[in-house]
């Protein structure tokens, strides 16, 4: 007799159906699993061993083969021991095959035979529901199931309470779903006093998904105004949530079975590698640029980062998503993220104070700056020098908005475009997605704005990139107006945030 229990492999957030076969045979006593399994799938067998003895129960002294097909898919994970340990009790005629058959198990096994989380469950939750399967996983993961949709979530707490639920003994309690409705404590714009047209550009990126660059010298404000980003974004739709929350379940980041509708704000350290940078790995896990999808992705003192670091983010920054290529596997990741970045004029950050500026100026200018590739600067929609501003005055200034406020004219500039992409029969979300034959949409109608759109293409020598990113941010910008059309200030407005001042005025003497 061969024992079946069905189980998954992850291949980013996408899952491959393994089944796990077990066959006890005479022959020397033996515990032995093949399949391509990695370290901890081959460790399992003495997980699996020690929790089956808790349960007062002994492996018989016969050889145990377990088989995970298809043997040429690499196995990694220690979610494999509930389904190969659920394998050998059916194999041991403990439970029936067909109490198992309904069902994908995933779970880590303690030694007492308690059942520990494990990352994925969501998405092989969404696998299961998709083969008209159940599940079954540990008990602080069933939550994390049930968002799956529609489908039978069995979560218990140890190996012998699914033992007694599946004989009928006892009734395992169904999980409940639940969201986390923590608040996060973020800066509020009301903080940021003066920089009136940072806080534009901060609002028009965030009602449109535009990347933003911000120019300026230490404590001119650029990490505190990204820091408040997140503030004045909308929740996420729940198709949306689903997408992150399936990355940060395969990232092992959902605590409780609990998902959120904030949307992700990562900023990692400019010391961050390119494996943790793009993802990559062992298990070619994925990096920060996909758990900040949907969200935004803050990159404080730009130049700092490694170049291929910065060169690696130019195609997710295009497409959206991300492709891990190794050579035992290649994944891809969405990774539609929003790019913030901060940086300063110059190493010593002083350029335009004379006082202050170090003996290289401007050359160190120059040389810091063309860290910067070219093709990344394009792929930046709004870039904005951020000045400094004298303490003084900024105290005796009265607050700025809060971010409540603004964060009402952003979600109206998104329903606009909701509306219109509705009308259109299209999915993009932002106006910084839309892409081919939908930009007509967003070219202005009237005589005026075409002719300074197209002064200004040949005067800064747009590409079509940058050509089209103008177009979105304009769009944008009639948006949060509640513009039907793109006018000739809407364009203006555009146009300013296209040149990168400080870049432009670096001249070596």
């Amino acid at each position: 007799m061969v024992a079946h229990v069905k189980t998954v492999a992850f291949e980013g957030v996408d899952t491959t159906e393994v089944d796990v076969q077990v066959q006890i045979a005479p022959g020397l006593p033996a515990f032995t699993v093949v399949g391509l399994p990695d370290k901890a799938v081959g460790e399992s067998r003495e997980r699996v061993r020690a929790a089956i003895h808790a349960l007062g129960l002994s492996l018989p002294p016969k050889k145990i083969i377990v088989n995970l097909a298809p043997a040429d898919l690499i196995k990694e994970g220690s979610h494999f021991d509930l389904p190969i340990a659920l394998a050998v009790l059916v194999a041991m005629q403990v439970l029936a095959q067909d109490e198992v058959d309904r069902y994908v198990a995933l779970g880590e096994l303690a030694l007492d035979g308690a059942l520990l989380p494990v990352s994925g469950i969501l998405p092989a939750a969404i696998g299961a529901n998709a083969a008209g399967r159940g599940i079954i996983c540990p008990a602080e993961c069933g939550a994390e199931a049930l968002w799956a949709g529609d489908i039978d979530v069995l979560a218990p707490a140890t190996l012998l309470a699914l033992i007694n639920h599946c004989k009928g003994v006892q009734v395992l309690s169904p999980p409940e779903k639940s969201l986390d409705e923590a608040a996060r404590h973020l800066p509020d714009m009301k903080d940021i006093r003066g920089q009136e047209t940072a806080r534009r550009a901060l609002e028009i990126a965030a009602a449109g998904g535009h990347n933003l660059l911000m120019i300026g010298p230490p404590g001119a404000g650029k990490s505190l105004l990204a820091s408040s980003m997140p503030g004045i974004l909308p929740p996420m739709e729940p198709e949306e949530m689903l997408e992150v929350s399936m990355i940060a379940s395969v990232a092992g980041m959902i605590s409780d079975g609990k998902l959120s509708r904030h949307r992700p704000y990562r900023e990692p350290h400019h010391s961050t590698s390119l494996a943790a940078m793009v993802g990559g790995g062992r298990r070619a896990a994925p990096g920060e640029i996909s758990l900040a999808h949907n969200g935004v992705l803050f990159l404080d003192e730009l130049p700092e980062f490694p170049r291929a670091v910065l060169e690696s983010l130019r195609q997710p920054l295009e497409s959206g998503r991300i492709t891990v290529a190794r050579a035992n596997s290649h994944v891809t990741y969405p990774a539609n993220v929003q790019l913030v970045a901060a940086m300063n004029p110059c190493r010593c950050g002083y350029l335009d104070d004379a006082g202050r500026a170090c003996g290289k100026a401007p050359r160190c200018a120059v040389e810091y700056q063309s860290k910067i590739s070219g093709p990344l600067l394009d792929r930046i929609d709004l870039t904005l020098e951020v000045p400094a501003l004298d303490t003084l005055d900024m105290l005796n200034r009265e607050p700025g908005e809060p971010s409540h406020v603004i964060a009402a004219r952003v979600g109206a500039a998104r329903q606009h475009q909701r509306q219109r992409f509705t009308k259109l029969g299209v999915q993009f979300r932002t106006n910084a997605d839309v892409t081919g034959e939908l930009l007509q949409h967003f070219a202005p109608a009237r005589a005026e704005a075409k002719a300074l759109l197209e002064q200004a293409t040949e005067n800064f020598r747009l590409s079509m990139r940058g050509y089209t990113r103008v177009l979105r941010v304009a769009r944008t910008i009639a948006d949060l107006e509640g513009s039907e059309g793109v006018e000739k200030h809407h364009i203006a407005e555009a146009v300013s945030y296209r040149q990168a001042p400080l870049m432009n005025n670096a001249k070596v003497a």
